[in-house]
């Protein structure tokens, strides 16, 4: 491992855009490309658009120090033309040295920009296969916060113990704001003047592959790009809060066999062989989810289109493929690739998913807008940091009750040869109890 992927792994930076991918793991291989990831792509996050305008040379340093580690000659930020503030910000950036090897690929407005899958095949033209990862054709792709954790990991020893995210939809403020890791949801919220509606949930993450949370006392961790909230009857809530039973039932009742989730799924358009509408018929036909075709659903994102919008009955393949991966997984099922050569489909270009119609569709425009960022340090009396917040195996804790921490204190170390990551105190104070998650108060 080399001296920085070392230095990433002691610091427990993760992949901030998604699943939490260990970031060292990916710092510890040979590619062509890195790709920093700034798509920003879910409606109402604005975190990364912030950070690429106001932290664009802590930003660009990760991206060189990951070049560097995979032996990458060529490094490219990826973002949005819309964000025109860290769009000015990135490409002045990378007129100056040392930043001149990095270019600057702008990105449609479209959902979603930012799956890593379709990210590499707009950038690079290639195509990382089923079930696959960017590694496998070259590249790595890797969030911007993401990139500034590893800049900070490096060059300051810092670990990752605070997490930048939105605070939208009805609250009296929207923010962009940075807290520590382990901050309840519930505390977030009152931290942008409390919700406007009395009747709430809010969405951990984006409207699109976010899950619903009534319970405040949820914490933040090292991927929560967003809190949102909602009143607990709007359309994004409710589809995501229905009972699994009953969506099977009514996929079986009213699927119309139309196509239109195959023919708009980033997958599919990719050249992938998964073809959702087949999943719902073969749903409608057998409650068995073992055939070759049920596993097909291992390799949906689960971006949501096929849900939020594509579906014309308002059904959900998005969450039959969730909860038949599940299944699948639980019985240990593997799915491989079914094909070695891919070819996207000619229609891609036409049926890439504009972010405005999809914020038309999901009813959320109010909520729309660029929120000012907290510019002040927020400090809070306790946190719930969970020992799992990435993939892979939870974190094995090295503190115990009754113990005392420092800010940035080690209190969980990765288990002897499992893929994961450290997990480090966000704030001084006294171990309180130690359960999956380490509670701390100050």
């Amino acid at each position: 491992m080399s001296e920085i992927a070392e230095k990433v792994r002691e610091a427990g930076v993760v992949g901030a855009g998604g699943a939490g991918f260990p970031t060292h793991v990916k710092l510890d291989a040979n590619v062509d490309r890195v790709l920093g990831n700034g798509a920003s792509c879910e409606p109402l996050l604005m975190s990364d658009p912030h950070i690429m305008e106001k932290e664009t040379d802590g930003i660009l340093r990760g991206l060189l120090l990951v070049m560097e580690s995979t032996g990458s000659k060529k490094g490219t930020i990826c973002l949005k033309g819309k964000h025109e503030n860290a769009m000015a910000a990135v490409t002045a950036a990378v007129q100056r040295e040392p930043f001149k090897k990095i270019d600057v690929f702008e990105l449609g407005d479209f959902y979603p920009a930012g799956d890593e899958q379709v990210l590499v095949y707009d950038v690079m033209g290639r195509v990382v296969p089923e079930g696959g990862i960017p590694l496998q054709v070259g590249a790595v792709v890797s969030n911007v916060e993401s990139l500034l954790n590893i800049s900070r990991a490096v060059d300051g020893g810092n670990p990752v113990i605070e997490r930048y995210l939105t605070v939208a939809g009805e609250v009296k403020n929207p923010y962009v704001m940075k807290v520590p890791i382990g901050t309840s949801i519930g505390e977030v919220i009152n931290l942008a003047g409390g919700a406007t509606v009395q009747d709430f949930k809010a969405v951990i993450g984006g409207p699109m592959m976010g899950e619903v949370s009534a319970d405040l006392a949820t914490p933040v961790t090292k991927t929560t790009s967003g809190v949102i909230v909602l009143p607990s009857e709007h359309n994004v809530i409710a589809g995501k809060i229905n009972d699994p039973d009953r969506i099977r039932h009514i996929t079986k009742m009213v699927c119309c066999q139309c196509s239109r989730c195959t023919d708009l799924c980033p997958r599919h358009l990719l050249g992938h062989s998964l073809e959702p509408h087949r999943i719902m018929r073969q749903l409608g036909a057998s409650t068995s989810f073992s055939s070759g075709l049920m596993e097909d659903a291992l390799i949906c994102s689960e971006c949501g289109i096929c849900e939020k919008y594509a579906c014309p009955m308002m059904i959900s393949p998005r969450e039959v493929n969730a909860q038949i991966k599940r299944d699948l997984l639980k019985s240990g099922v593997k799915r491989t690739a079914k094909q070695t050569e891919y070819r996207p489909s000619p229609f891609r270009n036409f049926r890439k998913v504009p972010t405005r119609r999809l914020v038309e569709r999901l009813q959320i425009g109010k909520y729309e807008g660029h929120p000012a960022f907290m510019d002040k340090e927020i400090s809070v009396k306790e946190v719930r940091i969970p020992l799992k917040q990435h993939l892979g195996a939870p974190a094995k804790p090295v503190v115990k009750a009754g113990d005392h921490v420092g800010r940035g204190s080690l209190i969980g170390e990765i288990p002897d040869g499992a893929l994961g990551a450290r997990v480090h105190a966000s704030i001084e104070g006294d171990v309180i109890s130690v359960d999956g998650t380490v509670v701390i108060r100050r």
